[in-house]
């Protein structure tokens, strides 16, 4: 098993990784509300994983305004700053390294959780259909705003903040969520941006924000330590675009010359098919001169074959780490995999959160 490259080391920037395996942001609503503070069974959790070349957290909420789910953590107030301190001390103590990946969900929130019970904002005035997760229930995402343009800037602002914030809490890199038709992807993507001003209209126009984002964003962390993630076909939350190639192909084009460390890509549908739409990901791999994080699907033989193939970098691996603490180590040896339980995915306590027994925990027992 150990001849795959899956587990040589990779360097990341200036980030010596020792694997090739990325964890996955998975969102598992825990923080503590009010204050959206990750609660002391993150430290737990993130620590449980830290042996990841790169642990990347769950999306966390640039400000109040950009929340659109029940208990997700927040990085914008000094209490959440606290609180990812003790998971990145925990995650480093382990030998680890760990990014955040910071977001705004645009249109996909209810007016429960926004300031003042206010509309969600997007680019255009279009309600998403679907559903979010607000006081224990599925509900029907709220019908948003159109963001004024003289609003612009203090996203990028609320961005910005963010980024200063999680250098403080001892993140080793930030990853800017562009994708799953969350804000900036509804930004980029025709189906949910009808503006015609600045932020509108043709793909440059609409790829801005995307990348003005990055360039604030970069602009504090360093380039080096800035990535992001791009969903080109994904038709997750309502997202759609009528020629996502160009579009993504511009938008790379971008991020490369902002020189950014990587770009984390979810190839075909989150969660879903791979082909649910046709999209050339090498386009976007030779396009880019940073690292590429292949994500959606991934299991050893097709992240083996993908990494022989040079056709990425690093692999991103999501439910699995959800119910293997130590994947790493169960993939090196061909160990049986834990299987997740779905129904402890989001919310709760230890539960299927810190709860999944290691190998040698597994072993000890039988």
């Amino acid at each position: 098993m150990s001849q795959t490259k899956l587990f040589e080391p990779f360097k990341l920037g200036p980030i010596a990784l020792p694997n090739r395996l990325v964890m996955a942001p998975l969102t598992r609503n825990r923080a503590v509300p009010p204050g959206m503070v990750p609660s002391p069974l993150a430290v737990d959790y993130y620590g449980q994983r830290a042996s990841a070349g790169l642990v990347i957290t769950e999306a966390s909420q640039v400000s109040q305004q950009g929340q659109g789910y029940q208990d997700t953590p927040g990085i914008y107030s000094k209490e959440q700053v606290e609180g990812w301190r003790k998971v990145t001390d925990r995650v480093h103590e382990k030998g680890g390294r760990i990014f955040i990946q910071i977001w705004h969900v645009g249109r996909i929130s209810h007016t429960t959780l926004q300031p003042g019970g206010g509309k969600p904002v997007a680019p255009s005035a279009i309600r998403a259909k679907g559903k979010t997760f607000v006081n224990g229930i599925f509900t029907e995402i709220s019908e948003p705003r159109a963001l004024e343009l003289s609003e612009i800037p203090g996203i990028i602002d609320d961005f910005k903040r963010g980024t200063e914030n999680a250098l403080a809490a001892g993140f080793d890199g930030v990853e800017i969520h562009g994708a799953n038709g969350y804000l900036l992807d509804q930004f980029a993507k025709d189906g949910t941006n009808k503006r015609t001003d600045a932020y509108g209209g043709p793909i440059e126009n609409r790829a801005k924000l995307m990348l003005e984002v990055s360039r604030a964003v970069a602009a504090v962390a360093g380039p080096e330590r800035t990535g992001i993630r791009i969903s080109p076909v994904t038709p997750a939350n309502d997202v759609s675009d009528s020629n996502p190639q160009p579009l993504f192909d511009h938008i790379v084009d971008g991020l490369n010359a902002l020189k950014l460390t990587y770009i984390h890509v979810i190839e075909g549908a989150t969660g879903g098919p791979r082909d649910n739409a046709p999209f050339d990901y090498a386009s976007l791999r030779k396009r880019f001169g940073g690292a590429y994080v292949a994500n959606n699907g991934y299991d050893f033989d097709l992240a083996t074959k993908v990494l022989d193939a040079g056709a990425a970098d690093l692999i991103a691996f999501g439910k699995p780490f959800i119910s293997n603490p130590d994947l790493v180590e169960r993939l090196r040896k061909g160990a049986p995999l834990n299987e997740w339980d779905k129904a402890t995915f989001y919310g709760g306590g230890a539960k299927g959160y810190t709860d999944y027994p290691t190998l040698a925990a597994a072993q000890a027992a039988e």
